[in-house]
């Protein structure tokens, strides 16, 4: 049989992230101040980030070195595996060969740290002493509670309170990281107070606990705010994913044909499908399929507008143009908390937009039914988010079955579904409903997003 798990050594860790905005075949559109609804500058950053984080959100260098300090975390748990799903090929009978790019190998059980531990060493390096950010499943949090102490910062998580109370684990372990951890919507922040009043039972939302952590590290000097995906910088960040799995590709000797990730905000897709669609810009390989998939309880790509919206509900943050559902738009309380987002990182949207990559949506109860079916062939609970990639694979692999095509598939298995164990007990006992995201409540939330020509 061939090798099941491809094994990179400490030598193999990348020394430097790769930059995708430095080959693609077209600007990005710029970022807006919501006020003067001109492009921003660094100045109307610095509140929020530390200037080095600035620098790479903008930055044309290809390559980007990663810090001795950062290297020498990512240590703990990097170089990942690249596994080969040898069983779930033969329960599906398919001539595919399928791999997966294992990151639930971190401490916090996800990709969440590639960057995590990035923006606290440069927040701890610029003199800032807490990191206020938000999270919807819990991984971003978590991954920011130990980067924060590992470089002996404090970290204030707002967590979407649906998940804060689906996911009481999650917060146990910010918490044993030192991270202090409140549901948000909450009373703490003047964004937070504002939704209570209109409807003291909110669910929240990743839009509205980023208008909570972006007040809070606003009006506070020793405070900076980290963002978990969405922004060139975190998207760059996870590019060690990509760089690993190409060469552990190039180890077997082979290459992908299709590449599939799932989508919230993007960072763990991008991290791991950026380095190949280099190739692809570059004509290398012209046929690679990239496939991003999403909820159809939160369809941002394939149901979503192109258009400038806040990055969070109170809209307090710079305008960016992604595919969104409209800033005011609540998502469904489905279990992959961390895909509950009303937009989408703007490099996934431009690349989407262009038609560089692929987008499609798929409802909860088949994402746990082929969840399951991974866990019971090769031994790993995937979390729900990454099981959205998952249906898709074994969708691509059984076409293979029907074509006769040896096709090499590959997904980012982003993080484990230890903590989630609450949603497959209700999958397994038949209680998950099945969301799907009416046009009436789309249209009613872009018809709030604001005009920007």
């Amino acid at each position: 049989m061939p090798e099941t798990k491809v094994v990179l050594t400490e030598k193999d860790l990348p020394t430097h992230w790769y930059n995708i905005q430095a080959d693609l075949p077209f600007p990005l559109p710029p970022v807006i101040h919501p006020g003067t609804k001109q492009p921003i500058g660094p100045q109307d950053l610095a509140p929020l980030f530390p200037m080095e984080l600035i620098k790479q959100e903008v930055t044309q260098d290809r390559w980007v070195e990663i810090p001795e300090p950062v290297r020498d975390l990512y240590r703990l748990w990097r170089p990942s595996p690249l596994y080969r799903a040898h069983r779930l090929e033969q329960a599906l009978q398919t001539p595919a060969r399928i791999y997966y790019k294992w990151e639930g190998v971190s401490p916090a059980g996800s990709h969440k740290p590639n960057t995590a531990v990035a923006q606290a060493f440069y927040c701890r390096q610029e003199g800032a002493s807490r990191i206020t950010t938000e999270t919807g499943a819990g991984q971003w949090g978590s991954a920011l509670a130990f980067a924060c102490n590992a470089f002996g910062l404090e970290s204030k998580v707002y967590m979407v309170k649906v998940s804060y109370e689906q996911k009481p684990y999650r917060r146990i372990m910010m918490e044993t990281w030192g991270g202090k951890v409140v549901p948000s919507p909450s009373p703490e922040t003047r964004a937070g107070r504002a939704i209570l009043a209109k409807d003291p039972e909110s669910p929240g939302s990743l839009g509205i606990a980023i208008s909570e952590a972006v007040e809070e590290a606003a009006i506070r000097q020793d405070t900076k705010y980290s963002l978990g995906s969405v922004l060139n910088h975190v998207l760059m960040h996870q590019t060690v994913i990509g760089l690993e799995a190409k060469r552990q590709f190039e180890m077997l000797g082979e290459y992908p044909d299709v590449l599939v990730g799932c989508v919230g905000g993007g960072s763990s897709f991008a991290g791991f499908t950026f380095p190949f669609i280099q190739d692809k810009l570059s004509g290398k390989a012209e046929a690679l399929r990239v496939v991003a998939v999403e909820p159809t309880a939160c369809p941002s790509l394939t149901k979503g507008k192109y258009l400038y919206d806040f990055g969070d509900t109170a809209g307090t943050t710079p305008l960016i143009k992604m595919y969104t559902l409209g800033h005011s738009f609540i998502p469904a309380p489905i279990h992959a908390g961390g895909l509950r987002y009303h937009g989408m990182a703007p490099l996934v949207c431009a690349l989407y937009d262009h038609k560089i990559i692929e987008a499609v949506a798929v409802h909860q109860n088949p994402i746990f039914e082929a969840a399951v079916q991974f866990a019971r062939c090769e031994g790993i609970i995937p979390a729900p988010e990454p099981a959205h990639a998952i249906r898709v694979v074994v969708k691509e692999a059984l076409r293979c079955r029907q074509r006769g095509e040896a096709k090499t598939i590959a997904f980012v298995l982003c993080g484990h579904g230890h903590f989630d164990l609450g949603s497959y007990q209700r999958y397994l006992a038949g209680q998950l409903e099945d969301y799907e995201l009416p046009q009436s409540a789309i249209d009613q939330a872009l018809s709030l997003v604001p005009k920007v020509t």
